[in-house]
């Protein structure tokens, strides 16, 4: 596990938000220990509710209830899609468009993989935006709209441009899985939060075309996003 397994950005009286590291497990992972148990060791508290995870690869904003009424509520909230989660990824190759959507149901493939199926019972939809970031390399800004299991490295992949360094789904070998939580925005007990969180972490993710980017792009939410 990194030295840093989270950098905590704002402490709430009812919760935490954290910017996770890549490559830390959320759970234990073998001898190694999880997000959950640095959190509780590193902020001194032991009254922790997860409300939501990231897998390993990814880093970025996680929030942490401080108490089982806000994680119900927060748990709500995640399952009927009133926080809007922003994600930020990299890939090294252009994608089948450039913008748009990507809906169909999941399927589990081989060596914990999922892949991407042609029925539409209860798709995974996720919403897109690309930039042309320099040759061989663009910069994606997803918008999920639903909750699957490596529901973003499955739709990156369906159009031809894995993330980088995220190996399970055939992307390009790098010093980190190139995907980020990049901003959430949600209300709780009629309070009205927003945060936006760029990657500390990547030497491709801090370059200066990719900041450049992200600086020209304002806030996520008052984008003109593709139609669900």
């Amino acid at each position: 596990m990194p030295e840093a397994a989270f950098t905590l950005l704002h402490s709430d009286p009812r919760f935490y938000l954290l910017d996770k590291a890549p490559g830390v497990s959320f759970h234990r992972d073998g001898e190694e220990a999880g997000l959950m148990e640095a959190l509780r060791a590193g902020l001194g508290d032991e009254a922790l509710w997860p409300v939501h995870r990231l897998d390993r690869i990814t880093s970025g904003l996680i929030l942490v209830a401080r108490s089982a009424e806000t994680a119900a509520r927060l748990g709500e909230a995640f399952a009927g899609r009133e926080i809007e989660k922003y994600y930020l990824a990299l890939s090294d190759r252009k994608p089948s468009k450039k913008q748009g959507k990507v809906a169909g149901d999941m399927g589990k493939g081989r060596g914990g993989a999922w892949r991407l199926l042609n029925s539409q019972e209860n798709p995974a939809v996720t919403q897109f935006f690309s930039y042309s970031l320099q040759p061989g390399l663009r910069l994606f800004l997803l918008r999920p709209r639903s909750g699957k299991t490596h529901q973003l490295r499955v739709a990156l992949k369906s159009q031809s441009a894995p993330i980088l360094g995220d190996l399970l789904y055939g992307g390009a070998p790098a010093d980190r899985g190139y995907l980020h939580a990049y901003a959430l925005r949600f209300e709780l007990e009629g309070e009205q939060f927003s945060f936006v969180c760029r990657p500390s972490q990547g030497e491709a993710f801090l370059s200066d075309v990719c900041s450049a980017m992200l600086q020209g792009l304002g806030a996520p939410w008052d984008l003109n996003w593709p139609a669900v």
